[in-house]
């Protein structure tokens, strides 16, 4: 079973109810990785569409095109790995920002504590957050699961050793949700609509 079929289908879990009536600064809840950045990640009002294999990562993409009307749409993309890996999509991608709303991108880590997604200049070149289309798809894998942002910064360090990527940064705070409307760390920030496509590969 993987790791998300463990989160969705059984074994021990932490209830709903104990997860929403926990301050914001209390000790984080003794639950796996994986389950700690869902409770978060929709926290912040992501979207969140977990696939089992690369046939089901692109029937959720078909699907988040169709819902959204983006079917004539071009995707803003820096990343050409990204493109190559959805060349049989039949997505048109641009290099340009003007052209397009919608921003088709991978990350270096998901942060479980805050359900925040890690990227830097490998993903968004020199941009700052609120330069990029406020709608974003975000294609990873379950082994991009991290506990912290310290955890992450280590491993990317040692993955890219003398040639350390900069510009890294954090997406969080979607979009404004129940859960996270008086988050006064909210405020000013860019709000955009996340897609995250979630392939498992452990």
């Amino acid at each position: 079973m993987g790791i998300f079929g463990k989160l969705f289908g059984g074994g021990k879990r932490v209830s709903k109810e104990t997860v929403e009536t926990r301050g914001e600064h209390m000790p984080d809840l003794k639950i796996p990785v994986d389950e700690k950045f869902t409770i978060y990640f929709k926290k912040n009002g992501g979207k969140f569409i977990y696939c089992e294999d690369f046939s089901e990562v692109s029937e959720a993409l078909q699907n988040i095109i169709s819902e959204n009307n983006w079917q004539n749409q071009v995707f803003y993309s820096l990343d050409f790995r990204l493109e190559s890996r959805f060349a049989s999509e039949n997505i048109s991608f641009t290099q340009n920002r003007q052209d397009s709303d919608i921003f088709f991108t991978t990350c270096e880590h998901l942060i479980a504590h805050n359900g925040s997604i890690l990227v830097c200049s490998n993903q968004i070149k020199e941009k700052k957050l609120d330069e990029l289309p406020s709608n974003l798809i975000v294609f990873a894998t379950t082994s991009q699961l991290v506990d912290s942002i310290s955890e992450a910064l280590k491993v990317i360090k040692e993955k890219y050793q003398k040639n350390i990527p900069n510009n890294i940064t954090t997406l969080k705070h979607f979009q404004p949700s129940p859960e996270n409307k008086n988050d006064f760390l909210s405020y000013g920030s860019a709000s955009k609509n996340v897609y995250l496509l979630l392939l498992e590969d452990y």
